[in-house]
């Protein structure tokens, strides 16, 4: 039996374990004082942030297990569970939430280096319903540790992305943005990595917009108001809420 994650997996799972130990780094400069304070996302303190995902490596590790075992294994245990969760969680000391994340995460990333081959192309669900097979789940791990770190609102920021985090990022929501009827098609061209992308399923006829594929993919996450994107027809236009 192979024992090893395929060579693109394997990278993205050492890509994921950097991006936690960057996240952690934030964390862990913040107090307990700075923990309680609000983050980027509206009602939420850092500490809710934290705590989401913290609970987010857990419930993609429920779905590694899936994956190993054939046994289906859902990311939550309910519908409330996810929620109740986090603000369980989100009031904590700091140095709870750093070893909270770090036995998560780190349990994570060591989990799914343990993963054959097999289990790999296995299907698993997501907690939206999407179905897809196991070697997508470090990707969506990454994505989700990136985006959250900017939102700590600690001084991290999309531009402190790496530029292949930020490539990798904008290919990643302009897969999920295309096939949704309710964002206008869009002609996106990052300047800086050259990337020339497509999505969007509205009416109409393309928009293209420009700029650095750092600022595309903060603006297709909700993390931007467009700054620093140009836009063929005035405004970079307002999109809803990507998930």
């Amino acid at each position: 039996m192979d024992t090893s994650a395929p060579a693109g997996t394997a990278a993205l799972i050492a890509r994921v374990a950097a991006a936690q130990e960057g996240l952690r780094a934030t964390v862990a400069s913040l107090g307990d004082a700075g923990l309680a304070a609000a983050s980027a996302l509206p009602g939420w303190t850092r500490g809710h942030v934290c705590a989401h995902v913290a609970r987010n490596a857990d419930g993609m590790r429920n779905l590694l297990t899936w994956a190993q075992t054939g046994v289906p294994r859902p990311m939550y245990a309910d519908g409330g569970a996810r929620e109740a969760d986090i603000e369980r969680d989100a009031h904590r000391p700091a140095a709870a939430h750093l070893a909270d994340l770090a036995r998560s995460g780190d349990g994570f990333v060591e989990h799914a280096r343990r993963l054959d081959g097999e289990a790999w192309a296995a299907e698993v669900v997501l907690r939206n319903g999407d179905r897809m097979p196991a070697r997508m789940l470090p990707g969506h791990r990454l994505r989700e540790v990136l985006i959250h770190h900017v939102d700590l609102a600690a001084g991290y920021s999309p531009a402190d992305w790496p530029e292949e985090e930020a490539r990798f990022l904008l290919d990643s929501l302009a897969s999920a943005w295309s096939g949704r009827g309710d964002c206008p098609p869009l002609e996106l061209r990052a300047s800086d990595t050259g990337q020339r992308l497509a999505t969007g399923a509205g009416p109409g006829s393309p928009v293209r917009v420009d700029g650095p594929a750092h600022a595309l993919a903060a603006w297709l996450a909700g993390r931007g108001r467009g700054g620093g994107l140009r836009c063929s027809r005035g405004e970079v236009p307002a999109l809803p809420a990507w998930m």
